[in-house]
């Protein structure tokens, strides 16, 4: 009994140190019960020593300051405010500068006094302007950025102050192409749901002349049509100057989806590439959507007044309207819409002002109420080609273009004659080229197509 008793007290001597050294982790585990616990209780006793009989024992210690640098003598740079805005053609040297946050008369002063800064900077709309200011407002530098019709470069203004007298001079840079993906949903129209998606204007542009052919953006958009599309921006020194070209597109219309990119055959010579003479729009399985015929002699616009029945707003009567009216402003470039060859080119009656086409296959295309003739019988036009600009001559109650196709004499409904016009698949020799390009354009439509998912 007395060995049980001793091995007992040498069992507990041993458990009390122990739980003494490990106490910290058997109040974890205590705790974590308690936290988790299946909802029986708990009496949790304190199993260290007592804190009053603990020793306290004071430690004293000399302790090194740190040496810190001498900041007396360091000289704080004067920090450089930058902003970047448009030009208006409202502004003048006072109001550009102030919002670009310059409050500096004698910048103001050069401004309205030097040549090319009245001529590049004043009185211009859309050119990317940017000021570097010192902290009192003061102008540092300024530098407008415009682009030219060339693909490669840029051009820009740069104003800098030298004391306290400024100069500038015109500087050619190069541009920077970059992509953007991007991709909405039709509400209510093409432009709306583009400005919806921060898509520029030249790009909703771009998408409906790619499906013309096959979608009629007039008539035939649906609520819930999708689009997704790759295209360029121009850079110049970062800031975007303008859009390019639309690199691949996919419209998704009542159900139906279609789908395009831009393809130049790397064969061919590489300056007719960069002209744009060789290069076209296709679907991904090589299917040329250039057709023998475009759908629309203007850049996309509303149609005011289609192939049909209606009342003729001069002579006040019901008429068959064999041809196609579309909407425009006064100016507009009225395009031809294939090859061919002016016939007649002058005023007739109603038509006011007109140019007749002819074109292979005994098709002829009319275009009316011109406000300015641009081509003269007997000239040879290519697609696209602007032939005059949308008026108001003849009968017409206002600025419009009338366009006519007739085919062996007989009018037809321009859009259905374009949709039905033969296209050119992509050459065989630059199939291989053609796929790898594809196969690309496939993966960036996925991503664009997720931001609209995203944002939904």
């Amino acid at each position: 009994m007395k060995q049980f008793i001793a091995n007992g007290q040498v069992f507990s001597n041993a458990a009390t140190h122990w739980l003494t050294q490990h106490h910290k982790r058997v109040t974890a585990v205590v705790a974590a019960l308690l936290l988790g616990g299946g909802g029986g209780a708990f009496a949790v006793a304190s199993l260290g020593p007592d804190a009053a009989d603990i020793a306290v024992r004071e430690v004293l210690e000399m302790v090194q300051p740190l040496s810190l640098p001498d900041y007396s003598q360091v000289t704080v740079a004067p920090y450089v405010l930058y902003r970047t805005d448009t030009t208006r053609t409202s502004d003048t040297a006072d109001t550009l500068l102030k919002r670009l946050g310059v409050d500096d008369a004698d910048a103001a002063t050069f401004l309205r006094t030097d040549a090319d800064a009245r001529q590049i900077l004043l009185a211009r709309s859309g050119r990317q302007v940017t000021a570097e200011a010192t902290a009192d407002q003061r102008l540092s530098k300024l530098t407008v950025r415009w682009s030219t019709d060339s693909e490669v470069q840029f051009q820009r203004l740069v104003i800098e102050r030298n004391g306290n007298d400024f100069a500038s001079q015109i500087e050619t840079a190069a541009l920077r192409t970059n992509s953007q993906l991007a991709s909405g949903t039709i509400r209510s129209s093409l432009f709306a749901a583009t400005e919806e998606a921060k898509i520029p204007d030249a790009v909703a542009v771009q998408l409906a002349e790619i499906f013309s052919g096959d979608i009629d953006f007039r008539r035939a958009l649906r609520k819930g049509d999708r689009f997704s599309v790759v295209y360029e921006t121009l850079e110049g020194d970062g800031e975007p100057l303008r859009t390019g070209r639309v690199l691949s597109a996919e419209f998704v219309n009542a159900g139906k989806t279609f789908q395009a990119m831009w393809f130049a055959d790397p064969a061919t010579n590489q300056q007719a590439v960069q002209a744009n003479s060789k290069g076209g729009y296709y679907t991904l399985d090589g299917k040329s959507l250039r057709r023998t015929f475009l759908s629309s002699p203007v850049a996309f616009s509303r149609v005011s007044s289609g192939f049909a029945m209606r009342f003729h707003p001069v002579l006040k009567q019901m008429r068959a309207h064999k041809g196609t009216d579309f909407a425009a402003t006064t100016g507009t470039p009225a395009r031809t819409v294939g090859d061919g060859v002016v016939t007649f080119s002058g005023v007739q009656k109603g038509y006011g002002k007109v140019v007749f086409v002819k074109h292979r296959g005994n098709t002829e295309t009319v275009y009316a109420h011109l406000s300015k003739l641009m081509v003269r019988r007997g000239d040879n036009v290519s697609q696209g080609q602007t032939i005059g600009l949308v008026g108001s001559t003849g009968w017409a109650t206002g600025p419009h273009l009338h366009f006519e196709v007739r085919a062996n004499g007989v009018q037809k409904d321009p859009m259905k004659f374009a949709q039905q016009s033969e296209t050119i698949p992509v050459a065989a020799s630059a199939k291989p080229a053609f796929e790898r390009v594809a196969q690309q354009a496939k993966i960036a439509l996925v991503a664009a197509s997720l931001q609209d998912s995203s944002a939904q």
